[in-house]
C-alpha cells in the first residue's frame, strides 16, 4: 500500500505512528497513580512510602527534561529516541519482577528520566515540518495527551482485575511494539550542533534570554499547566465528597470527557498553521476561564462539572499546541534546547499548581481552589493580550 505523503514532508503513517510512540511513552508517568495502595499492600508498606513512587517518578522526568532533551540537537534523535525507549524497556520489565519498595523507588526516577523520550519526538516532527508545524505537533500532541489522560483508566482496570506488575508489563510489551514501528519508520535528521555537552546545557539556558516569545510561552504555557493540574488533584476530592460521593470507577468516567477534549488539539494547531496564533491563544484560555466559571457557580452539578471538564481541558491543551508550534519557528536548529526550556517551565507551572491547589483545598474547599485556578487564568490572558513592545 503507497504511503501518503503530507505537505509536511512526513507521511501520514509516520505521524500516527509518532503519535502513538509519544502517547505510549508518557503514559509510563502516570501508570502508578492509581495502582499505589495495591503497591503498598504488595510490599506491606504504608501509603505515604508508596506515594513516594508518584514523586520520585516526577523527579526523575524533571531530570530527563533538562539533561537529556537537548541532546536531541547534538546526537541523532533516532538514535537517541530509540536508546532512551530500549532503556525504558528494560526498566519496565525489571518493575514488573521487583522485590521491594527500595528497588520500585530507583526505578520509578530511572523510568521517568527514560519517558522523556516522548518530547524529542515532538521536536524532531517539527525540525522535519516547516509548513504544517502546528498541525502535525498538534496531531502528535494528541497521542501524547490520550497517554497521559488513559494511563489512569489503563493502569486502574488491570490492577482489579490481575495485578499492578501487569501494568508494567503490559507497557513493556507496548514499548517494544514502539522500537520496532519507530526503527522501521522513523527518519533521520542531520543535526548542526557540534559543541561539548556542558556547552550545549549552556546554550540551552540562553535561548529563554534569546527569545521573547519562548519566554512568554513558556510563562502562560506553566501558568495554563499549573490550572490543569489544581483541577485534576482537586476534582477527585471534590465528587468523592457531598454532595457527589462518587466511587473511583466514576470519578474516572471523567477522564474519558477529558479524552474528548483532547481530539481537538489539531484544530487549534491548523489555526497557529494559519498565522492566528494570537486568536487562537485567547480563545483557548477564554475557554478555560469560562469552564472555571461553570466548575464554581454550578459546584453541585455532575452535568456541569463534565462541561467544565470538557472545556478546561481543551483550553489547556489547545494553548499547548499552539505555543509548542510558534516555539518550534523560532530556530528549527535549536528545537530540542527551546523544547528544554520550554517542557522545564511547563513542569515547574504544574508542580506549583498541584502544591498550591492542595493548600487552597485544605484551606478553603472546592470554592477556593476555583478562585486560585481563576487566577492563575487571568495572569495567563493578561499576558496574552498585552501590547506587544518588544520583538523578537
Amino acid at each position: 500500500m503507497q504511503k501518503q505523503i503530507s505537505s509536511s514532508g512526513l507521511t501520514k503513517v509516520q505521524i500516527l505512528i509518532m503519535a502513538i510512540a509519544a502517547g505510549v511513552c508518557v503514559a509510563n508517568v502516570y501508570y502508578n497513580q492509581p495502582i499505589l495502595k495495591d503497591i503498598a499492600s504488595s510490599f506491606g508498606v504504608s501509603e505515604g512510602e508508596a506515594g513516594s513512587i508518584s514523586v520520585l517518578t516526577q523527579v526523575g522526568y524533571g531530570l530527563g527534561l533538562f539533561f537529556l532533551i537537548p541532546l536531541g540537537d547534538k546526537i541523532n534523535k533516532k538514535k537517541l529516541i530509540l536508546c532512551l525507549l530500549g532503556c525504558l524497556f528494560c526498566l519496565l520489565i525489571a518493575m514488573t519482577f521487583s522485590q521491594n519498595i527500595i528497588q520500585v523507588w530507583i526505578l520509578s526516577i530511572a523510568i521517568g528520566i527514560a519517558t522523556v523520550s516522548a518530547q524529542i519526538i515532538l521536536p524532531l516532527a517539527a525540525s522535519i515540518d516547516r509548513v504544517t508545524t502546528g498541525q502535525t505537533v498538534g496531531n502528535i500532541f494528541t497521542g501524547i495527551l490520550i497517554g497521559v489522560l488513559g494511563a489512569r483508566v489503563f493502569s486502574g482496570y488491570i490492577a482489579q482485575w490481575l495485578s499492578w506488575r501487569y501494568v508494567y508489563g503490559f507497557s513493556a510489551v507496548m514499548i517494544l511494539i514502539v522500537i520496532v514501528l519507530l526503527n522501521i519508520y522513523l527518519p533521520n535528521v542531520k543535526n548542526e550542533f557540534n559543541g561539548y555537552y556542558l556547552e550545549l546545557l549552556s546554550s540551552t539556558l540562553h535561548q529563554l534570554k534569546r527569545f521573547s516569545l519562548l519566554r512568554e510561552a513558556s510563562l502562560v504555557s506553566g501558568l495554563l499547566f499549573g490550572v490543569f493540574c489544581s483541577f485534576w488533584t482537586t476534582l477527585t476530592f471534590h465528587l468523592s465528597g457531598a454532595p457527589f460521593y462518587f466511587k473511583s470507577d466514576i470519578i474516572g468516567m471523567y477522564g474519558f470527557v477529558a479524552i474528548a477534549g483532547a481530539l481537538m488539539a489539531p484544530v487549534f494547531g491548523k489555526l497557529a498553521d494559519r498565522g492566528n496564533s494570537q486568536r487562537s491563544l485567547t480563545i483557548a484560555v477564554s475557554m478555560v476561564m469560562a469552564s472555571l466559571v461553570i466548575a464554581k457557580v454550578a459546584a453541585n452539578s455532575a452535568i456541569a462539572i463534565a462541561v467544565a471538564v470538557l472545556l478546561v481541558d481543551i483550553g489547556v491543551q489547545a494553548t499547548q499546541v499552539t505555543n509548542v508550534a510558534r516555539i518550534y519557528t523560532l530556530d528549527p536548529q535549536s528545537n530540542s534546547r527551546i523544547n528544554t526550556v520550554y517542557m522545564t517551565a511547563y513542569f515547574i507551572g504544574g508542580s506549583v499548581g498541584t502544591s498550591i491547589g492542595l493548600l487552597c483545598w485544605n484551606l478553603g474547599g472546592w470554592n477556593l481552589v476555583t478562585w486560585q485556578m481563576l487566577v492563575f487564568t487571568a495572569i495567563a490572558f493578561f499576558i496574552i493580550v498585552k501590547p506587544k513592545i518588544n520583538n523578537i
